[in-house]
């Protein structure tokens, strides 16, 4: 005769639960790596790697431009997205902004010299992925195969 059945997990009807402690090392820190430092990149990283920042920096490369030129040629954009990618872009130092006193104003948008040291990194990084897509797409296939999303 079997013993006690345990009970089921409410989320996980046929898995039976049994609470324990595990216990967890510490992991080990790593040599000149302070956490702070972390946060500080991925804040960085998160405004340059995000889509339309890519884009409007890429754009910006040739010159200056215009809110509507850019509006126009970033197709998908909403006008507050692109305001608000342009200001995170200006609050980090890779843009400005100069208002021209004509009717109605004009409002250019300028790499400053820090967003233009983004041109080469972010060339290299659309070169590698323009090399590697097919082998990406390959992999993706893949494992939409093996995890039922095919």
């Amino acid at each position: 005769m079997a013993g006690p059945r345990k009970k089921a997990h409410p989320l996980h009807p046929r898995t039976a639960v049994k609470p324990e402690h595990i216990v967890v090392p510490a992991r080990q820190a790593i040599p000149h790596h302070l956490d702070g430092d972390c946060r500080a990149v991925a804040s960085v990283l998160s405004r340059i790697g995000d889509k339309w920042s890519v884009l409007v920096i890429v754009l910006l490369a040739d010159g200056p431009r215009r809110f509507n030129e850019l509006k126009r040629m970033i197709g998908g954009i909403s006008q507050r997205m692109l305001t608000l990618t342009l200001r995170g872009l200006e609050r980090d130092g890779h843009v400005t902004r100069t208002i021209f006193p004509t009717i109605p104003p004009r409002v250019d948008y300028e790499l400053t010299e820090l967003g233009r040291g983004l041109i080469k990194p972010m060339q290299a990084l659309g070169q590698w992925a323009m090399a590697h897509i097919q082998e990406i797409e390959r992999a993706r296939t893949k494992f939409d195969a093996n995890n039922g999303r095919g």
